[in-house]
């Protein structure tokens, strides 16, 4: 099968139902906030604990009267480490051994269950796009290669871990001996420079034919059903029977990684860092795994996509929009009740944060006019949009586990927005600030944390058996489309916010 087709059935994918396979991918950047319930859970835990036992108001009593700004310990080291000593008493009370061992714990645990996720979730993404390239339900595939295929994933990260850690060490120390051996018989660190610099290009190359070998592998797991070691096995036959097929894989991710890192350093000149990501998320990562899967299906006769759809990509984009919009207000008629909850969840962790935030009144200062100091407004726009939209997209999609990602996310950013308001040097221009912007990107964020609550108690309904996978795909399906809508109030609240919330207010002041 040619190059050609391989690339056609990428971009006749992405255009044919995106819906039915991009949620995968936002559950990927969902990963993330699904762990760190984790660590919240665990400070709230910590939070309690000291509150109960009074170790907290002794803390606090502790800290009271001692100085905060250290002196000079360059200029006067003893004072500096006397200073130092006063907050012994309050390092007491805080690191108890039970809160030592918490927070050991909670490293441990957030570090398993991100390496567990991200090993179902790549099984369901590969299998999405293996099924979608067979003109097959992406999402229901999914949901079944997630949950067969995750072990044979993680089997395959950690020998990938493995062999890297193998190869740095054995080369390292080889390249160590080496120039060791030539410095001493050539009495030149400038040769023994150069043969360690050639040794450092070979590990280059070594690691890279690893990650190349293990590039094709999990595909192979979905495609072939394949082992892990089968799976290797099946890479390397399939790069000795192709090799223009995976070279040209391999050339497409290297020069799209090498683009995206000069696009993304160009723009953090700026301070945009957001948006790129927002892009790899839903485009790149989608349309390399469409990819290799596509190539890899195809030298198996595996290759039959959906046709290419017959509007232009003009017109498919403004019916997308329209449709977004419609299943947006569609979506929040219909769950009033979970908007009401979620804005009075929002509420209480904003005021939550104002009351614990009180002690910080004074010592620590927060200023929105010291935040917008060289704001560009284009590129603040853009930035805006881009982190806002990827905000609203992981607390959503997060909530399709059990819930509580999403309630997480949004008390999260609650408690810190009131700790900001609280602690802001001039109210009343945070206010003016916020209020042209926020009229509409709050409401957003809300329907983002709604939706991710109503996938929630779906996926809780899957799980106990009472609803099916196809009614758990029908949902993620929906709420890609609703999550479109929430996208066009943001780009909405981002133009306003990078173009007229830092400015119409000081006409008036």
């Amino acid at each position: 099968m040619a190059l050609s087709d391989s690339i056609t059935a990428v971009v006749a994918v992405l255009r044919r139902r995106p819906a039915d396979i991009l949620p995968w991918y936002l559950l990927g950047a969902a990963v993330p906030a699904v762990a760190r319930v984790i660590p919240f859970l665990a400070l709230t835990i910590g939070f309690l604990y000291l509150e109960v036992t009074g170790r907290l108001a002794a803390a606090r009593e502790a800290v009271t009267g001692l100085e905060t700004d250290p002196p000079d310990p360059d200029a006067d080291p003893e004072a500096f480490e006397e200073w130092l000593t006063e907050f012994e008493p309050v390092v007491e009370q805080l690191l108890t051994p039970g809160l030592i061992l918490l927070v050991a714990v909670t490293i441990v645990a957030t570090l398993l269950v991100g390496v567990v996720l991200y090993a179902a979730v790549t099984a369901g993404q590969l299998t999405a796009c293996a099924a979608r390239l067979r003109d097959e339900r992406g999402l229901t595939a999914g949901l079944a290669g997630a949950r067969r295929y995750w072990l044979r994933f993680l089997g395959l990260y950690v020998l990938e871990i493995l062999l890297w850690l193998v190869v740095f060490l054995t080369v390292g120390i080889g390249v160590a001996l080496v120039a060791a051996l030539v410095a001493v018989a050539t009495g030149s660190m400038l040769v023994a420079g150069l043969v360690a610099l050639l040794a450092g290009l070979v590990l280059v190359a070594v690691l890279a034919a690893v990650r190349a070998l293990f590039a094709f592998a999990p595909v192979s797991v979905v495609v072939d059903d394949a082992t892990v070691v089968g799976s290797l096995s099946n890479t390397v036959s399939f790069v000795r029977a192709r090799p223009v097929h995976a070279g040209f894989y391999y050339l497409v991710a290297v020069g799209t990684l090498l683009a995206f890192s000069v696009v993304s350093g160009v723009l953090t000149l700026v301070d945009v860092t957001a948006f790129p990501s927002l892009v790899t998320v839903v485009f790149v990562f989608p349309a390399l795994d469409l990819l290799k899967t596509a190539l890899y299906s195809g030298a198996r006769g595996r290759l039959s996509p959906p046709a290419m759809p017959e509007r232009s990509l003009r017109g498919q984009f403004s019916d997308g929009v329209r449709r977004g919009w419609t299943e947006m207000t569609v979506f929040v008629r219909g769950t009033l009740g979970t908007h009401a909850l979620v804005v009075a969840l929002a509420v209480a962790s904003f005021w939550v944060g104002w009351e614990l935030s009180e002690p910080l009144v004074g010592p620590v200062e927060t200023s929105i006019s010291a935040r917008l100091e060289g704001h560009i407004a284009p590129a603040a726009a853009l930035e805006f949009f881009g982190n806002n939209w990827l905000v609203a997209l992981t607390t959503a999609i997060s909530g399709v586990v059990l819930v509580l990602p999403a309630i997480v996310s949004l008390l999260f950013n609650g408690l810190v927005m009131g700790i900001y308001a609280r602690t802001e040097v001039a109210p009343m221009e945070l206010l003016a600030f916020v209020i042209p912007h926020g009229i509409f990107e709050i409401p957003a964020i809300f329907i983002a944390t709604a939706l991710g609550v109503h996938l929630g108690l779906v996926g809780w309904r899957t799980m106990r058996g009472r609803a099916t996978r196809a009614e758990l795909a029908d949902a993620l399906e929906r709420s890609f489309w609703v999550l479109i809508g929430v996208g066009i109030l943001l780009a909405i609240a981002a133009v306003i916010e990078g173009f007229i919330s830092p400015y119409y207010f000081r006409l008036f002041l």
